[in-house]
C-alpha cells in the first residue's frame, strides 16, 4: 500500500472559536493506486492535555464539574464531570500547560507528574490530540472550589472524591466523556505503585 496523500484542494470554511477546513483529496488504498477525491471537513481547535491530580495519601482524585456545550442534549445534562484539561498555547510545554491548568481550574498545585498516554479525540473528523497525564496533589481544602477565568465564561466547581467513588461514577455513567474515563482506568491499573512512591512518609 502506498500511504501517498494527493491534496487537490484546501479551503477555510469557518473561522470563529475554532476553525473548520474543507479539504478536497486522494490518498493511497490498500490494493494500490489512489482513491477517488473526497471532501473532507476538519475540525481544527489546537491540542490539549489533560491532567488527573491523585493524593496517594489519602486516595482521593480531584474531578471538576462544568458547562460542555457538547452535551447539551445529553439525557444526563450539560454539566460533566471532568478532569482538568486545557488547549496548549504556542511554545507551551505540555506539563506547564497541565500546572497552568490546574491552578486556574481547581486552585491545585501539581507535584510529580506521570504521563499516562496521547491519543486523538476524533480522527474522523478532528485534528485534535490530547496529552494526558496523572499528577500528585495535596487535596486538603480543594473541595468545593468554584473557578475559571471570568472572560472566557468558566464556572468551575471542583470536587474531591474517593478513588472507588471515582470509578464508581465510571460505571455507573456519571463520568461519560473519554478524558476521565482514560485516566481513572489508567490510574486503577497503576495506583498501588502510585501509593508506593507518592505516599509521605
Amino acid at each position: 500500500m502506498s500511504h501517498r496523500i494527493e491534496i487537490l484542494d484546501k479551503s477555510v470554511v469557518y473561522d470563529g472559536f475554532f476553525k473548520m477546513i474543507r479539504y478536497r483529496l486522494r490518498h493511497g488504498l490498500f490494493e494500490g493506486g489512489l482513491s477517488a477525491p473526497l471532501t473532507r471537513e476538519l475540525f481544527e481547535r489546537g491540542h490539549s492535555v489533560g491532567v488527573l491530580p491523585y493524593d496517594a495519601d489519602r486516595d482521593e482524585v480531584l474531578l471538576i464539574e462544568q458547562f460542555r456545550i457538547g452535551a447539551l442534549d445529553h439525557p444526563r445534562g450539560a454539566w460533566l464531570m471532568e478532569i482538568v484539561a486545557g488547549i496548549v498555547e504556542p511554545g507551551e510545554r505540555p506539563t506547564d500547560v497541565a500546572r497552568r491548568e490546574a491552578v486556574e481550574e481547581a486552585d491545585c498545585r501539581l507535584q510529580a507528574i506521570e504521563p499516562i498516554c496521547e491519543y486523538l479525540v476524533s480522527p474522523g473528523g478532528t485534528s485534535e490530540s490530547v496529552a494526558l497525564y496523572c499528577a500528585r496533589m495535596d487535596s486538603e481544602g480543594l473541595d468545593g472550589g468554584v473557578h475559571g477565568h471570568d472572560h472566557e465564561g468558566e464556572d468551575i466547581k471542583v470536587h474531591v472524591v474517593p478513588f472507588e467513588e471515582a470509578m464508581d461514577m465510571v460505571e455507573t455513567g456519571i463520568i461519560h466523556s473519554a478524558m476521565p474515563i482514560i485516566a481513572l482506568q489508567w490510574l486503577a491499573l497503576h495506583r498501588d505503585r502510585l501509593r508506593e512512591a507518592w505516599q509521605s512518609d
